[in-house]
C-alpha cells in the first residue's frame, strides 16, 4: 500500500476521480504515451492483500483484468494469489526469470486528502509500496496505478481495515477497464513487431 502525497499536474503524471465517464479513454491514452518505442513484455503486477479492505485494491484489480483474458499482457497479484509486502521480493524476482526485459505497470492503494478519496493517478516511474506503513520495501514498475481509496495521517492500519469495499471494488473495477483498454490496443500481427492504435491510426513497431 501506498501513500502518495504528490498531486503535480506534471506531463509524467495525471489523474481523475474514477466516477467520470471520460476515465478510461483518458487515462488509456496518456499510458499509451508512456509506453517504450521498441515493443517488449508487457507485466500488470497487482500489490495489495485481501486481508485488509483498503489494500485489496491490486489484488481486486488483478482479478477482475484476469477475467477479460488479456491477450497481451501477463498479471501477477490477484485474490487467489496475492502479492503483498510478504512475497513481493519473491514476485519480482519470478517477473524477472519469466519475462525478458518486461515493462511493468505496477498497481496498488494509496491514502490521500479527503478531498482526492476515490481518485485515480497514473504516473512515469516507480511505484514505492508500502511507504505509507513504513515498510522498506523494493520501487517496481515503469509505470504506477494508485487510487486513494481513504484518507491519510493517522492510524493507517485501522483507515485500511475500515476503508469501504464499495468504492475499492468500483475502483478496481475501473483500474481493470483501462488496462482492458490498453490491451485491445495491442495487437500482435504474424511478424515479430506490436501494433499500438492511436486516435484511430497504428503505429507500426518492429521488435
Amino acid at each position: 500500500m501506498n501513500l502518495n502525497k504528490r498531486f503535480d499536474k506534471s506531463t509524467d503524471y495525471f489523474r481523475m476521480p474514477y466516477t467520470d465517464s471520460d476515465l478510461s479513454a483518458s487515462m488509456c491514452e496518456r499510458v499509451l504515451s508512456w509506453f517504450p518505442d521498441i515493443p517488449r513484455e508487457y507485466v500488470i503486477l497487482c500489490i495489495g492483500t485481501d486481508r485488509s479492505t483498503g489494500d485489496a485494491l491490486g489484488p481486486l484489480a488483478g482479478t477482475f483484468f484476469q477475467e477479460t483474458k488479456p491477450k497481451h499482457m501477463h498479471i501477477y497479484g490477484t485474490l487467489s494469489e496475492p502479492v503483498h509486502a510478504v512475497n513481493l521480493h519473491e514476485a519480482i524476482h519470478t517477473i524477472k526469470d519469466n519475462h525478458r526485459n518486461p515493462f511493468i505497470i505496477a498497481i496498488d492503494a494509496c491514502l490521500g486528502r479527503n478531498t482526492s478519496i476515490g481518485h485515480i493517478i497514473i504516473e512515469k516511474g516507480a511505484l514505492q509500496p508500502g511507504s505509507a506503513l513504513n515498510k522498506s520495501l523494493p520501487a517496481i514498475g515503469d509505470i504506477s496505478i494508485t487510487g486513494v481509496v481513504n484518507i491519510s495521517g493517522f492510524m493507517e492500519h485501522s483507515i485500511l481495515q475500515n476503508t469501504r469495499l464499495s468504492i475499492v471494488i468500483d475502483m478496481a473495477k475501473q483500474i481493470s477497464d483501462i488496462l482492458d483498454t490498453i490491451d485491445q490496443r495491442l495487437t500482435y500481427p504474424l511478424s515479430p513487431s506490436v501494433i499500438i492504435s492511436k486516435k484511430g491510426q497504428e503505429n507500426k513497431r518492429t521488435v
